[in-house]
Parts: C-alpha cells; structure tokens; sequence
C-alpha cells in the first residue's frame, strides 16, 4: 500500500466500517510506524482490499482488513489473508493475532478456516457501539 492507494482504500475502508480509520491516520500508519506492514490486493488494476499489520517481535497483529462490497465472496479475502500471514512468516513471525466484532460471522468464519483460535475478549472494545471484540490468535504461521 501507497499513499496513492489511499483514495481507494478510504472508500472501502467506509463501507466497510462503522468507526472508519481517517486518511490521517493511514498516512500516519504508511509513513511514520516502522512495525507497520500494509497491502493492497489489485484486480484488473482496481483496489479492491487491503489489509495491514503491526510486527513485534515474533508476533503479528492484523490491525485492519477489508474487501470492497462489490468483490466480497470471490476468494480476496482469503488470498490477503493469506499473503499477510507469508509476509508475516518473511519476517519472522510465528504467530498472528486479531480483533474481531462477535457480530461479524463472514470475517470470524473465514478466521477460524486460516486456524485461527478466539482466546479472549476486550469487553467495549468498539467505540462506536460498544461491543466486545473477541481476540483470536494462529499460534503456528506456516
């Protein structure tokens, strides 16, 4: 992901997000965290996903991942998914971790098929409607 990706991004990051992170915020993300790792999945030269990572050690923490409304249910998110767990391994990591809203089934679903396990909850962690997130880990990055 570049800051010329962001336009895009942005809209998909807005449809997909009730409390959407702000162009800042990525710019700040792409520019300034050097722990943060960000991709954009392109098809027929359109964005149409994305996904980032923070990188701590051994550890990965997917921050944010989407896929535009009009592509969701072909297999991007999977495929980002999956290239963000290799970049993952690439730099040493063995294990990944995530929020996720208990409401939002597709994203827990497609989660627990790449092996990922809930193992907490942060109660409220959703601003917007307080909701809790369940915290899921991969312990073993292939």
């Amino acid at each position: 992901m570049t800051v010329a990706d962001l336009p895009e991004v942005l809209a998909i990051e807005r449809a997909s997000y009730p409390t959407p992170w702000s162009e800042r915020a990525f710019r700040s993300e792409l520019m300034h965290n050097s722990y943060g790792h960000y991709l954009v999945a392109l098809y027929e030269g359109k964005v149409v996903g994305y996904a980032g990572m923070w990188i701590v050690l051994d550890e990965a923490h997917i921050t944010n991942i989407a896929v535009h409304p009009d592509y969701r249910g072909r297999g991007f998110g999977h495929l980002i998914l999956s290239e963000m767990e290799k970049r993952a391994v690439e730099q040493g990591c063995t294990r990944m971790t995530l929020e996720v809203r208990p409401s939002n089934h597709v994203a827990r679903r497609l989660y627990q098929r790449h092996g990922f396990v809930a193992r907490g909850i942060r109660k409220g962690y959703y601003s917007d409607t307080q909701e809790d997130a369940i915290i899921m880990w991969k312990d073993r990055l292939p």
